[in-house]
């Protein structure tokens, strides 16, 4: 294979890696015909019980479960028509056993649509009838998870149900009292605590109406106008292609949930170029790898994790972005500058610019112009419609409609102005990277979509499916009409057929939306499976005990084994079912962990460490299906891609654990100002890291240079870490002043409170409680505030009760245990000093290289 050309068995290859998403088959005449149709009919199903519509009409109107067992329906039925069970399987037709399998797999899974009256009138008394249907139904979803995802969930699923059943006859640690098989079948298929649950659920009432906005504004041709967009700004500069991979990847992250997607997407344009700048095919395809995978931790899709979150974390979705968001700029940041090391280490040049030269400062007067427009046009708006809504009463909503189409209207015309964005053909060569201006104005009306669901979420505070289903109806309207409005603007109308071309447009979309779902839905639903055994066995306490045996009780192992096992089992697992397993599994352990340590670990920071290990096995061999895919464009092999795009997805890797001990990083209870000074602090201490682990900064890199560079980045990250040290930010006082001390601390302050007792089980456990300043003027106040009451016995002081409901009882203290030690918080100096030897260090290595920089060209001038 040449750089320039996929052809042969690797485009095969491709489309096989491809087609992992919707499916490999390629049905035709009237088996198609119905595939196509049930997709569509999919999407439209999803966007009638997203809309206001049933309750308008008084018709339609699903309860949750029954949108559920719909959902799951569609998506059985799907699997079993798009995907064959064997690789020697036919693909152009369906055999008479699929056909079976599809049929009846739906009717097991609308089962509790059809039968919803009867299944409530009879909880968990399951009659022959139920029991039946539920093991079909099991077996079929199992299987369909097999042929749409592989063997690795099917076969987690699998061992959790033996397990729920074998309970009894297990060893050690690992026995339980056992489930009846009427009660397994009952728990998991007729109830919502299995595989009706919280994942399928989410995957009903969200992600699919998000994959659908992204399948339509991909077909609508915004996937096209990011990649160009990327390239015209960034292909000129050193290694331009890779940088340009990495933004126009991060902006197909925001519309996409899949990996694999995602670096077919983008990398059958960005590979090659970058090969044809000087990086090797294993070097290009890692870069489109990396950035494509981090796509996941873009908000606000996130791979469907960001509303499974919302469910298990229990915060609105809206904070769930704001605490998502700083890690993943970070980390693409950090991409584009280890794109630029290596660019630099090669002596790379970028393409040539399509851009007319311009002075530096002009550039920088232009972007900080553009920059304040934005920003005012964005004040302008938020207030304008901030006053029009009161103003308006109940017209507000249809006049801020139309004054949305009239934007959209006017953006088309500004961009008829320019040529059209063609669709580059990634085997021909490049002489000229497009122009920016022209580039950007042409499809400016592709973000209109992006800005309504973001103020949906952000300024409405809409649901996000909602939200969603917003966007995407105005996503429809825009693919509808923007071929006639934009042809009779360029003075070429022919209405007819391009409304014709706008339809079709919008079936693939909604066909596609649909096809993209398959692997999701049947991944939430077998998911959940496992959910419901750890809910019915108890075995994630056990977990538990073992993790807890094997890290030794300290958190950082325990944090390292829990990163290992998430990508282990994500070698084999999509990123949404690693996610809704290992954070059912472990997150528990580790918020439990960090108690008994002394570090209260916000959930949310647990859940985002697991799923951020979760996206890693996308990458990680020998399994990281998008390396695969990378590597049959590129023509590198896989494996060594695979480990390339690891070493440089370590960034990536290091995040986790750093936020897991600083929880600035996730914006937790941090304001404007200090919000805006972490940004900048851990953007630098990232890039930092990204030269300490590339070898290489001003120059290549000596061994001690990486390992103080290391040393610093760990001290902008982390400065409490030394500050704790040097300055000790709680003293200790005796348990009997527990009353006094909560009296005194300050109304934002908080008491660090040891506690001994007994769990649920009877067993001895030691952990540790943020208890904070209640209202109240005094100590015994805020303790009756808190539903607190203790006593003294024996020169001990012990927990006599806590008040029903209170915040005591939610801080998790119960009768009797004891109170072994109350840290006050004290006066300590400012972490952010640590900062200032750091950044002096940092000066020190910089100086150090600036020199045998200079002597290394000087060496150069005299040769």
């Amino acid at each position: 294979m040449t750089d320039t050309k996929t052809s042969g068995p690797d485009q095969a290859k491709l489309d096989e890696l491809a087609a992992t998403d919707t499916g490999g088959r390629k049905l035709t005449g009237f088996p198609n015909r119905l595939l196509l149709g049930v997709a569509a009919a999919w999407s439209l199903f999803q966007l009638w019980i997203a809309s206001p519509l049933p309750f308008l009409f008084g018709f339609g109107v699903f309860s949750a479960t029954e949108a559920r067992s719909i959902h799951l329906a569609f998506a059985i039925f799907l699997a079993f028509m798009a995907y064959p069970a064997f690789k020697r399987s036919p693909r152009e037709r369906m055999p008479l056993p699929d056909w079976a399998m599809a049929l009846v797999g739906a009717f097991c899974a609308s089962y509790l649509y059809f039968f919803y009256g009867q299944l409530s009138q009879r909880p968990g008394a399951p009659i022959l009838q139920d029991v039946i249907v539920g093991v079909t139904g099991i077996l079929l979803l199992l299987e369909a998870c097999r042929r749409s995802l592989g063997p690795p969930l099917t076969i987690i699923a699998l061992i959790f149900l033996i397990y729920s059943l074998a309970g009894p006859y297990m060893p050690g640690i690992l026995a339980h009292r056992g489930v009846s098989f009427s009660g397994l079948v009952n728990h998991q298929w007729l109830t919502t605590q299995g595989v009706f649950g919280i994942a399928l659920g989410v995957s009903t009432s969200f992600v699919f109406l998000f994959v659908l906005f992204g399948a339509l504004l991909d077909k609508a041709g915004a996937g096209n106008y990011f990649i160009k967009v990327a390239f015209s700004l960034l292909g000129h500069y050193r290694g331009g292609p890779a940088k340009a991979a990495v933004v126009s990847s991060g902006l197909t992250g925001l519309i996409s949930g899949s990996s694999i997607a995602n670096t077919v997407t983008t990398g059958t344009f960005t590979i090659p170029m970058m090969k044809r700048v000087g990086f090797s095919a294993t070097k290009a395809g890692a870069v489109e790898v990396s950035s494509s995978v981090n796509g996941q931790i873009m908000p606000p899709v996130m791979g469907a994790a960001a509303f499974l979150m919302v469910e298990y974390v229990g915060i609105p979705y809206i904070e769930v972005i704001k605490h998502a968001f700083l890690p993943a700029v970070i980390s693409y940041i950090a991409l584009l500058y280890i794109v630029h090391l290596e660019a630099l280490k090669a002596g790379m040049q970028g393409l040539p610019s399509g851009n007319p030269p311009r002075p530096l400062l002009t550039k920088i007067f232009g972007f900080l112009t553009g920059l304040i427009g934005v920003m005012l046009l964005a004040a302008l708006v938020y207030y304008g419609i901030g006053w029009l809504k009161p103003a308006l009463g109940e017209s507000a909503s249809w006049v801020i409609g139309a004054g949305v189409i009239a934007v959209y209207v006017l953006l088309l015309k500004l961009g008829s102005n320019y040529p059209e964005l063609e669709v580059d053909d990634p085997n021909q060569e490049i002489t000229q990277l497009p122009r920016t201006r022209p580039t950007v104005l042409v499809g400016l009306h592709y973000l209109l979509p992006v800005i309504v669901l973001v103020w949906c979420l952000m300024v409405e505070r809409l649901s996000p499916g909602l939200s969603a289903f917003w966007a995407t109806a105005f996503m429809i309207f825009i693919i509808l009409t923007q071929r006639p409005i934009d042809a009779l603007f360029r003075g070429r109308s022919d209405f007819a057929d391009d409304l014709k071309r706008g339809g079709r447009d919008l079936w693939e979309g909604l066909v596609d939306g649909a096809r993209n779902m398959i692997g999701i839905g049947i991944a939430t639903a077998t998911a959940g499976i496992i959910v419901g055994a750890v809910a019915q066995t108890g075995v994630g306490l056990v977990l538990a005990d073992l993790v807890e045996t094997l890290s030794m009780g300290n958190l950082l192992l325990m944090l390292l084994l829990t990163g290992v096992l998430s990508l282990i089992l994500g070698m084999g697992l999509p990123t949404t079912a690693n996610y809704i397993v290992v954070s059912a599994l472990l997150a528990p352990v580790i918020v439990q962990l960090g108690e008994q340590n002394g570090l209260i670990v916000p959930l949310i920071a647990v859940h985002l460490f697991v799923f951020y290990f979760g996206i890693m096995a996308d990458v990680t061999p020998p399994v990281g299906l998008a390396s695969f895919a990378a590597a049959a464009i590129s023509g590198a092999d896989p494996i060594r891609t695979g480990f390339q795009a690891f070493y440089y997805s370590l960034r990536t890797a290091a995040l986790p654990f750093l936020f897991i001990f600083n929880t600035d990083l996730l914006l937790i209870n941090v304001d404007l100002w200090h919000g805006i000074v972490i940004f900048i602090v851990a953007t630098a201490a990232m890039l930092i890291f990204a030269a300490a682990t590339q070898g290489f900064m001003l120059v290549k890199s000596r061994w001690y240079e990486s390992a103080l560079l290391l040393l610093v980045a760990f001290t902008l990250f982390r400065p409490g870490f030394w500050m704790d040290m040097a300055d000790a930010p709680y003293r200790e006082v005796p348990p009997a002043q527990f009353e006094q001390a909560l009296g005194e601390i300050g109304p934002r302050d908080h008491l660090m409170v040891r506690v001994d007792g007994l769990d649920a089980y009877g067993a001895p456990t030691s952990f540790v409680v943020q208890v904070p300043a209640t209202e109240g003027a005094s100590g015994s106040e805020r303790l009756d505030s808190l539903g607190l009451h203790l006593m003294q016995e024996d020169g001990k002081v012990l927990v006599d009760t806590t008040d029903f409901g209170s915040q005591a009882e939610k801080l998790g203290f119960d009768f009797d245990q004891q109170i072994v030690s109350v840290r006050v918080p004290r006066d300590q100096l400012p972490k952010e000093l640590m900062w200032i030897p750091g950044l002096l260090l940092f000066a020190l290595i910089v100086l150090l290289q600036r020199r045998r920089r200079g002597s290394g060209k000087a060496r150069e001038s005299l040769a």
